[in-house]
């Protein structure tokens, strides 16, 4: 048999393929029948297109908020700023108000309320003031207020600003923070007594009988710890303790905030602290038979030494020089009752006067100068040194104080 002729393109007569197509519609069917066999296949992917997108947007969302706060914050600033010179024209001056340290007698009151930026650290012997309703700073810058009446006042550190202590009133005591460069702001409203330690990092206070102590950071309150209620009253920050004044039967106890735990045992004898010494023992005055006398005491409130040549008067008014060589304390000498000075290392002379009595809180700037106000508001310094020479502290009138406006020295510096 003949095999058949070969072709041309290794073609033959009996292709098994179907090599044409009829129609355009038979393509696009036959398309149509693959891709759906192959989505009705599931397949695993490697992430959540879902889990994605959310992600994303949620990132987008973080980033506008982010990019807002911080418009808002350097509007803010840009205002706070701005708005001394917005508030007025060169070409007019506002009213001239008397403050203390103007040599001329008169400064001029922003009319913003923007407290100043207190300085480094005041001149030696110089304290910010608050005075009739207004913070005068050891600088001559005065801020109006307007919060009402204040009896204690210190600084915050780093220059952050002021802490004042409301006047008790029929709603309590409010510890109000002044933020440098900023306005009043208050931190507690309501206590029943509040006290701040010497470096203005935290307070304790009791409110409806319960004891209460945080840490200030930043103008802010962390870390509130709430003690027992008891019927005692916070006197004086130390470390992580709080010393209590008992209400009833008198004497002192300690309160440890942290970690938290009852109050400890009241030391009967204990009648007024006025400080503490660098090595941890407080200066106060005890109760020795009928009389009273000044006294070391250790981290257990018992006297660890005692010295009956000075009488300090029950007033509780003084307090002790930070390198804790110096009280200055309200005491009897020579028949009257001024403000003394008693050098608790014992090396100087016996206790002098130092002034008329002290009517307030004493506030030493540093260890060689201290600050009271005397039972007419006008201002006493005290300088150890002049003392020693015999020269006494000579009080100077304040400018705005008054019977209803007594001033008061504002603690620590900065």
């Amino acid at each position: 048999m003949k095999p058949a002729p070969s072709r041309p393109g290794n073609q033959t007569d009996g292709s098994g393929r179907q090599l044409l197509v009829t129609h355009d519609d038979e393509l696009e069917r036959a398309l149509r029948e693959t891709l759906s066999q192959r989505v009705a296949v599931p397949h695993r992917l490697p992430v959540d297109p879902a889990g994605l997108a959310l992600g994303r947007a949620r990132r987008v969302r973080r980033r506008r908020t982010v990019a807002g706060l911080t418009l808002a914050s350097i509007v803010t600033a840009l205002a706070a700023g701005g708005m001394t010179q917005l508030g007025g024209q060169a070409d007019q001056p506002t009213a001239p108000t008397v403050v203390l340290g103007d040599p001329q007698g008169v400064a001029t009151l922003s009319p913003e309320p923007v407290a100043p930026h207190p300085a480094d650290r005041p001149t030696d012997g110089e304290v910010d003031l608050i005075v009739a309703g207004a913070l005068v700073t050891a600088a001559g810058q005065r801020y109006e207020l307007g919060i009402g009446p204040v009896e204690r006042a210190q600084r915050l550190p780093d220059r952050g600003g002021w802490l004042l202590t409301g006047a008790v009133t029929a709603a309590g005591r409010t510890l109000w923070v002044v933020p440098s460069g900023g306005k009043p702001q208050a931190l507690l409203a309501g206590a029943d007594e509040i006290v701040l330690s010497p470096d203005s990092r935290q307070v304790a206070w009791r409110d409806g009988g319960r004891l209460f102590a945080a840490g200030i950071v930043a103008g802010q309150l962390i870390a509130s710890v709430a003690g027992p209620s008891v019927d005692a009253v916070p006197v004086r920050v130390v470390g992580d303790r709080v010393l209590l004044r008992a209400a009833a039967e008198g004497g002192h106890l300690w309160w440890r905030w942290s970690p938290a735990g009852p109050p400890g045992i009241v030391a009967p004898d204990v009648q007024e602290v006025y400080g503490t010494r660098p090595d941890g023992r407080l200066v106060a005055r005890v109760r020795v038979g009928s009389g009273s006398c000044l006294a070391l005491l250790d981290s257990d409130l018992a006297p660890a030494s005692t010295r009956c040549d000075v009488t300090p008067t029950a007033d509780g008014r003084g307090a002790v020089s930070p390198d804790g060589r110096w009280l200055l304390v309200n005491g009897r000498l020579a028949g009257s009752d001024d403000a003394i000075l008693v050098d608790l290392t014992g090396t100087a002379p016996a206790p002098r006067g130092a002034g008329p009595a002290i009517d307030g809180a004493v506030v030493w700037t540093d260890d060689h100068h201290a600050a009271y106000v005397d039972g007419d508001g006008d201002l006493a310094r005290v300088r150890p040194d002049e003392l020693l020479a015999g020269r006494p502290a000579t009080p100077t009138p304040v400018a705005g104080a008054g019977a209803d406006a007594r001033p008061v020295v504002v603690a620590g510096t900065g």
